[in-house]
């Protein structure tokens, strides 16, 4: 079973989107696919699916251990996709106890004898058990918008993940582990710290920590989608995010590609249909198919990407770009001409684009201020 971990460094980005459209796309394929949606305490997984509200999920069993796990997966519509919803009305249930992962973990597991791809839609942020999630593949996928807060938190997301695989590795008695902690306590935050700055000193007092970690960074190499791109250009924030991996986490990440902002994707919502169902030749659908069949061609956890192969994903992640931004500019003249599109939905359409313009242009002045702040302070001192 191919464990798929679907996470996003803040709320917003179309995570879930991603999620219950990959499981659709897979299950066409043939496969056998169950859909987790694990981002507990904020759970709407089952709204992008199209499912009724469920009466039972992952809280009513970790809150009733005596329940049959399966009996909180549900079927959906599409043959061979199956769903297991989360829970929103009990407050807290965002942070498990490590007794609960353990068990959480255990059923997940267990699903492997009769499912293929097992997709886990997690919350946004960063903590430990989503992190814990996340690492149970070694080829996790990472959500990001191309607005900068996006982008920043994505990088965020990571670093935490290469800092938890960190905390993980090191035992509680070792030097590496007593190093750190010194750290802390000397005020200095070890995640504030590069990769590329901790780890000399780590190997000069404990080489058999410093050999187990690198053994399970170099066995990580999580995947990027960039959602909601309105321009190709928007698509070159991925290049940042892989930089700042490379550079300070020594951290290595693929590019599955780019999905375009449709608004069919909220008439298919009010629809209680899954995009892919909805309207299969839009642009928002072609390029979750595309990013599909790339997971179905590639290996296993057990065989990464080589430098080659993930320098290739982000070229072929940017010629995509410009060709679907082409196709989607043709798509909006055939659609005009149809009818299907009236003066009405294109104003809407342009109306979203300025807000978003907007947003972003907030986000801009935002950071201006904080550097400019950073800066008068550095002169300060």
């Amino acid at each position: 079973m191919r464990i798929i971990p679907i996470a996003s460094g803040k709320g917003g980005v179309g995570k879930s989107l991603v999620a219950a459209n990959l499981g659709v796309a897979f299950a066409q394929a043939g496969q056998k696919v169950v859909v987790a949606d694990l981002d507990l305490g904020a759970s709407n997984l089952h709204l992008v699916l199209g499912h009724h509200a469920p009466k039972q999920g992952i809280g009513t069993f970790l809150n009733n251990t005596r329940l049959n796990f399966n009996e909180v997966i549900a079927q959906t519509d599409v043959p061979g996709l199956r769903f297991i919803p989360g829970d929103t009305e009990i407050p807290g249930l965002a942070n498990l106890r490590p007794t609960q992962l353990k068990s959480l973990v255990k059923r997940l597991v267990a699903l492997q004898d009769n499912t293929d791809i097992l997709i886990l839609d997690l919350g946004a942020g960063t903590h430990q058990s989503i992190l814990d999630f996340f690492l149970l593949s070694s080829q996790g996928i990472v959500v990001s918008a191309p607005a900068v807060t996006a982008v920043l938190n994505a990088y965020v997301f990571l670093k935490n993940t290469v800092y938890r695989l960190m905390f993980t590795t090191f035992k509680k008695d070792s030097k590496a582990r007593a190093y750190l902690n010194k750290l802390r306590l000397d005020g200095a935050d070890p995640q504030r710290l590069y990769i590329s700055k901790l780890l000399p000193e780590i190997q000069r007092i404990d080489k058999r920590s410093y050999n187990a970690f690198s053994e399970r960074l170099e066995k990580l190499c999580p995947r990027l989608i960039m959602n909601t791109v309105v321009e190709p250009r928007d698509a070159e924030l991925a290049m940042k995010i892989r930089r700042s991996c490379e550079e300070y986490l020594a951290l290595k990440i693929e590019h599955l590609g780019v999905i375009y902002r449709d608004a069919l994707q909220d008439t298919a919502l009010s629809s209680r249909l899954p995009i892919t169902l909805y309207k299969p030749q839009s642009i928002l659908s072609q390029a979750i198919y595309r990013i599909a069949e790339k997971i179905l061609q590639s290996e296993e956890d057990s065989v990464l990407p080589d430098e080659n192969q993930i320098e290739e994903s982000f070229q072929e992640a940017e010629i995509e770009a410009e060709t679907d931004f082409e196709n989607k500019m043709d798509y909006v003249g055939d659609l005009l001409h149809s009818g299907a599109l009236n003066q009405g939905d294109l104003i809407e359409t342009v109306k979203s684009q300025q807000i978003e313009i907007g947003k972003l242009k907030r986000e801009n002045n935002f950071i201006k201020l904080k550097l400019s702040q950073a800066l008068q302070q550095g002169f300060k001192v």
